[in-house]
């Protein structure tokens, strides 16, 4: 399971969420059997998804984060709750790139620099909110800092990290969102300003040995940060048959009646790869509801 941690300000003008995120990234790998790229790209989406629902104020809210790029993986999609739990898929699970001139992986390639990045917030209302950003560069942490800033109008800091193994499968994967209030003094920015650029990347932290709570606090330094809370997070899919059944139940009656003419209909989850199956019988019967 992952982590998120939560540091403020003695003067509660600065908040940093850190997040613990392997086991989150290494679910995505096991179930989408994604190549490194898209471990790399999709890890870091669900992650951030995962941060920022973490920060809603709404027990029962959700926050859906699309990304739709120009590059070979088509839109991503992540889905988290206010609890930080998590789940996320892509187009294209395999996508093969060379290698950045830095030996990194090519996130900002395979997502592509053009294209959008949208964030809709259900908390509750008539309507959830929807904000949308052009991409800054397929990179998402870079994209959620721009969104924020740009839709929402709060200075924000954002990175995020997965370290793919030459097996595929996750080394480490983490990352952090830094969030100004707008009371925040000019010295908060100065110091913000300074840990960041004194912080190396958030795997080269994680293969120090530095945990999410190491890393809040560091984001913080000078600032007299303490803990707010902690919490578990994991990679969760909430599909079940009933879901699965009202979402058959809101077809068109066309379209209900075509499913019929096969003995059986076959539904896949998009977030967690699992089949639902039904009989013609239950096909109608859902019509018949």
């Amino acid at each position: 399971m992952g982590r998120i941690v939560r540091t403020i300000s003695a003067d509660a003008s600065v908040v940093c969420s850190a997040i613990e995120g392997k086991d989150i990234a290494a679910e995505i790998e096991r179930i989408h059997k994604t190549s490194a790229v898209v471990t790399a790209a999709l890890g870091r989406l669900a992650m951030g998804a995962s941060l920022i629902g973490f920060g809603l104020k709404e027990k029962d809210g959700s926050v859906t984060v699309r990304v739709n790029g120009s590059g070979p993986i088509g839109g991503m999609v992540a889905v988290a709750d206010s609890f930080g739990n998590v789940k996320a898929y892509c187009d294209e699970n395999i996508v093969e790139l060379p290698l950045r001139p830095d030996g990194k992986l090519n996130v900002g390639g395979a997502v592509g620099k053009n294209g959008t990045l949208t964030v809709i917030k259900d908390i509750g209302l008539k309507e959830p909110y929807v904000g949308q950003v052009e991409l800054v560069s397929g990179e998402i942490a870079e994209d959620i800092t721009s969104y924020f800033a740009v839709s929402e109008q709060v200075p924000t800091v954002c990175a995020l990290g997965v370290l793919v193994n030459p097996d595929l499968t996750v080394k480490n994967a983490g990352g952090f969102l830094i969030q100004l209030l707008p009371f925040a003094p000019d010295e908060c920015v100065d110091v913000i300003e300074k840990n960041i650029a004194e912080m190396p990347s958030v795997t080269t932290m994680m293969e120090l040995g530095l945990s999410a709570e190491d890393i809040a606090m560091n984001a913080l330094k000078g600032l007299e940060p303490n803990v707010l809370d902690r919490f578990e997070v994991n990679y969760r899919c909430d599909c079940s048959r009933e879901r699965t059944e009202r979402i058959l139940a809101s077809l068109p009656k066309k379209d209900i009646m075509s499913l019929a003419e096969d003995e059986i209909t076959e539904v896949r989850c998009h977030f967690c790869d699992k089949v639902y199956r039904f009989t013609r019988d239950e096909v109608l019967g859902i019509q018949n509801k």
